[in-house]
């Protein structure tokens, strides 16, 4: 086997000087390793055939990963820590701080080593990066678009890549932004298909009340007036309104009086300055009207056995919403320069 994947299949690397910015909060280096060798499993599980046939094995190179747009600059530790893992001989280094704004054209890091560990890790670290870049960038932009003094924040969510939660969730931050709820365990976060399953926003509310731990605040999503109102007497600590237009939403603010921490999810993106800016974007109004009225069928089913048929009838669970493209994150477009969107492109 070539010396990249001799490299590749020994203990993981100590730290070296450019990881010491991964701090156990930021970026645990033990929960980074795991994404690493995953990925590089992934790609290099039955070697680099192309590496070792075109490349002398005693040839070295240096080679740097350079913005080709403007950025901001996030995930050249975990970048440098693909290339150590497959070669700990090679030397890395970090040329801007993590969440700097960057222009086009600026190197990020340099590293040099064995040509053929290079080539080898080069597309996970990449890859890597892209996508880390491309959220704290995206982040960046929104954050930007809050109107100066505004006490609102913008989250994240957990439509995450499966696997790269802890990335993303960092990159979010380096971009501004904030975290949401980072599982399923983090919080009671009472979604439509809660509602429809327990029978109604009070009857979820009150249930989630008595069961969640008294350090819980309770949060419910709502796509109307009618069911914020719902939420709001049946003391929900948090009300999320769901793809709500902007006259809506602001109806919202004027009925809720302090009475609960508003969240915003909006189909729009850029420019709704307004009001709290979108914490998902999964749907436009009419879709979330069809929703609705789909919700109130099953709620009638539900609530009145009588009227059940078929799977309804035997006890199955209602239906879960189709995923849209539009809900997840795109993968990053694949290239050599480091340009912070978060697109498809060519590998």
């Amino acid at each position: 086997m070539s010396r990249a994947g001799d490299a590749y299949w020994r203990p993981l690397p100590p730290r070296s000087g450019y990881e010491e910015t991964m701090s156990t909060t930021e970026l645990p280096l033990s929960l980074i390793d795991a994404i690493v060798v995953r990925a590089l499993e992934e790609d290099l599980g039955a070697g680099d055939v192309t590496t070792e046939a075109c490349v002398p094995e005693d040839s070295r190179a240096t080679a740097s990963g350079a913005a080709r747009k403007d950025v901001v600059a996030c995930g050249i530790p975990v970048a440098g820590r693909v290339f150590t893992t497959v070669d700990p001989s090679v030397r890395f280094t970090a040329n801007v701080e993590e969440g700097a704004k960057v222009k086009a054209g600026t190197v990020l890091f340099t590293v040099e080593g064995h040509a053929r560990s290079l080539l080898t890790a080069e597309r996970v670290a990449l890859n890597l990066i892209q996508r880390m870049c491309g959220v704290a960038t995206a982040t960046a932009r929104y954050v930007a678009a809050l109107p100066e003094g505004s006490k609102t924040r913008i989250t994240d969510t957990r439509k995450t890549t499966p696997g790269l939660r802890l990335l993303e969730r960092y990159a979010v931050r380096r971009g501004g932004g904030h975290n949401h709820r980072n599982d399923l365990g983090s919080a009671v976060l009472i979604k439509d298909n809660h509602i429809v399953a327990a029978g109604g926003v009070r009857t979820a509310i009150e249930r989630a009340r008595a069961r969640a731990p008294h350090t819980s605040k309770i949060e419910c999503e709502v796509d109307s007036l009618e069911q914020l109102e719902e939420a709001l007497t049946a003391g929900a600590d948090i009300v999320l309104l769901d793809n709500m237009d902007t006259a809506t939403v602001e109806e919202a603010v004027r009925r809720t009086r302090g009475r609960a921490l508003l969240e915003a999810s909006m189909p729009s993106a850029l420019g709704r300055s307004r009001t709290p800016p979108p914490r998902r974007t999964s749907g436009s109004t009419s879709r979330r009207a069809a929703r609705s009225r789909r919700r109130n069928e099953e709620l009638s089913k539900i609530q009145n056995p009588a009227t059940r048929s078929g799977a309804a009838a035997e006890g199955a669970a209602p239906k879960n919403r189709a995923f849209s493209g539009r809900e997840g994150a795109s993968p990053p477009e694949m290239t050599r320069a480091i340009d912070g969107r978060n697109e498809p492109g060519r590998t």
